[in-house]
């Protein structure tokens, strides 16, 4: 559950920068904008006629007053009305403004449901675009960064914390917008129907100001702690579900339910909690709202009485009063909304800011044809500062020839393999293909002259044949058989019911090891690299499919330099070089029977393995 605090909203409320950063992401889009928010103020434009309406029918027609109690809206719309020359009974207007209320009703839904179209259809787009692009620095980051941050963190990135800034520039948008829009045209509107009214009216506004800045406070607090329990919560059921096996192995079921349960009463309280505001939030701005609208009954009545106010414009000013009432509470809603999303466009920009330290030259070294000739020259490398995992480490491998790393855990055996393809850069020294300094080489080039298998394969979802080619269109079908035949994967590719086309689940789980080593093999054999690197690749797997490994290791190898790091020493007992690692440094470095006459560390690494057979001479085949 390490630094589940990291998911807390952290963010400023507003940040110049980062609003400046998510508007860039507008302007590919800014049709889409041209054309909603014209959308958007016609729309708040014809909700306020509607609330006039009204106002108009009852002044003009129901209860007709006097020049002076008119208000100035009615008055305007009296004198359109007599500017027309239509001069309707009482029915036919009644039955004019109806139909007039109805269409401004239909105008309504439809501009709605345009602008939402609209907004939704550019979130998406804005969204997929930020996807694209944290994707892309996902693929672009050196391996160091997925060292230090989980994986559910970064998968955090592309999926909530998205969401999150999706609802801002879609729902969020919309209602800011929208909110402020309404509010200003009713302000407008109730001061030039009866400005002594709309100033009684705006008399709760600091009793609701006041609640909304208790429930925004308090809210955020709950909101807060929410996320912050969910990211616990969805951190120790990604775990405790991908190690499964491990909790039924040893009985852990009960034991692990009550930390489950402790965890998911912690994230009901904190929600619970977050409920109590809102419960408390709604009824106190009802209870608000219904004090102004008793307040407005109460000063409308008298003034009615005095000749002051017209029946029509008091019902439109408690019509007005829920109106402008309920931006208020929106707005106290999207402030939670544009919270998250200032938090989730801080972390967003944060991961696309990472820089890219291993990248190719700008003018990079071609190599015409690449021989296979690898040099390691006074390499020191750490993952941490001053914490070397490779000391002073010098050894040269002629082209076509086999080399094998041996030494103890910690040694820094997969290491070289990983500086060799530059998944990271070494502090001092100089690493050389064929002569030439790796950092002056394009990393796609360097890369592609590497084939390597691992012991943990990993296999995507889809079917065999697209796990052995990786989509690459170089490989044919024929090459692709060729290479499965070779490794012997083709024996059980053949049993299975679709062959080559068979679907696999995640990461291979319906194969064996061992089938899955073999498809590794068929994989590096199809992609046919000058250099091969095989890390613990027969480790794991039993001694029938390791029989067939090894024949297919022999093929891997011919005319291939290659790089072989194992534990298991009979493994690695015909490679033309063998290199003991110890702490870090080369200890000792000769062919296998050289190094048992030496008696050293790689003899003592040998009498662990086969104390039962005979220390020189009569190597383990």
């Amino acid at each position: 559950m390490a630094n589940q605090h990291e998911e807390e909203i952290t963010g400023k409320l507003y940040d110049r920068v980062l609003i400046g950063r998510l508007l860039s992401y507008l302007y590919p889009y800014r049709l889409y904008v041209g054309v909603a928010i014209p959308l958007i103020i016609i729309n708040s434009i014809i909700a306020l006629i509607g609330l006039n309406v009204t106002m108009v029918v009852v002044d003009l027609y129901l209860k007709p007053s006097t020049e002076k109690q008119l208000s100035f809206v009615s008055r305007i719309s009296r004198d359109l009305i007599e500017i027309s020359g239509y001069k309707p009974s009482l029915v036919e207007a009644l039955m004019f403004f109806t139909g007039l209320y109805l269409v401004i009703l239909i105008m309504e839904v439809v501009l709605s449901y345009l602008q939402t179209v609209i907004l939704n259809s550019m979130g998406q787009y804005i969204m997929r675009d930020m996807r694209k692009q944290i994707f892309t620095k996902f693929q672009q980051i050196p391996l160091q960064f997925y060292d230090q941050n989980p994986v559910g963190r970064l998968i955090t990135r592309l999926t909530t914390d998205i969401d999150s800034l999706n609802e801002l520039m879609t729902s969020g948008f919309v209602a800011l917008v929208t909110d402020i829009l309404t509010l200003t045209g009713i302000l407008v509107f109730l001061f030039l129907v009866n400005w002594r009214l709309a100033i009684a009216m705006l008399l709760v506004l600091p009793l609701m100001i006041l609640v909304t800045a208790w429930f925004r406070k308090n809210a955020s607090i709950g909101f807060r702690k929410v996320r912050v329990k969910i990211a616990k919560l969805n951190s120790f059921l990604q775990e405790h579900i991908m190690g499964m096996t491990i909790v039924q192995l040893f009985n852990r079921e009960a034991r692990e339910f009550e930390q489950f349960k402790l965890i998911n009463a912690e994230h009901r309280q904190v929600n619970v909690e977050t409920i109590f505001y809102y419960a408390v939030f709604y009824p106190a701005i009802s209870w608000v709202s219904a004090l102004g609208t008793g307040l407005i009954i109460w000063y409308g009545g008298l003034q009615i009485l005095s000749g002051a106010l017209t029946l029509g414009a008091l019902i439109f000013f408690i019509q007005s009063t829920q109106r402008f009432y309920e931006p208020i509470m929106d707005l106290s809603e999207k402030y939670n909304i544009l919270q998250a999303a200032m938090a989730s466009a801080e972390r967003v920009f944060s991961l696309l800011d990472t820089p890219i330290t291993i990248t190719s030259p700008e003018k990079a070294q071609k190599l015409s044809k690449i021989k296979g000739s690898i040099e390691f020259r006074n390499v020191w490398f750490a993952y941490k500062k001053e914490e070397w995992v490779l000391k002073d480490l010098s050894f040269r491998i002629e082209p076509g020839e086999s080399i094998a790393i041996v030494g103890h855990t910690g040694a820094g055996k997969t290491t070289i393999s990983s500086l060799l393809m530059r998944f990271y850069d070494i502090q001092k020294g100089q690493i050389l293909l064929d002569g030439v300094d790796i950092k002056e080489l394009d990393l796609a080039e360097l890369r592609q002259a590497f084939g390597i298998v691992l012991q943990d394969v990993f296999l995507f979802s889809g079917d065999i044949a697209s796990n052995i080619t990786l989509g690459n269109k170089l490989i044919d079908e024929s090459k692709m058989l060729t290479a499965a035949k070779e490794v012997h994967a083709d024996k059980f590719i053949s049993l299975l019911k679709d062959g080559y086309k068979s679907e696999l689940n995640e990461r291979g789980s319906t194969l064996s090891v061992g089938q899955r080593q073999l498809l590794s093999f068929a994989r590096a054999l199809a992609f046919d690299p000058r250099i091969l690197i095989l890390d613990e690749a027969t480790s794991s797997v039993d001694t029938e499919t390791e029989i067939l490994i090894r024949d297919a290791v022999k093929k891997l190898l011919t005319n291939r330099t290659s790089v072989i790091i194992a534990h298991r020493l009979s493994t690695i007992q015909s490679a033309d070089k063998i290199i003991v690692m110890h702490k870090g440094q080369l200890r000792e470095m000769g062919s296998h029977q050289e190094l048992l006459a030496k008696r050293g560390i790689y003899y003592k690494l040998y009498q662990l393995q086969y104390r039962e057979e005979p220390v020189v001479g009569h190597p383990v085949a």
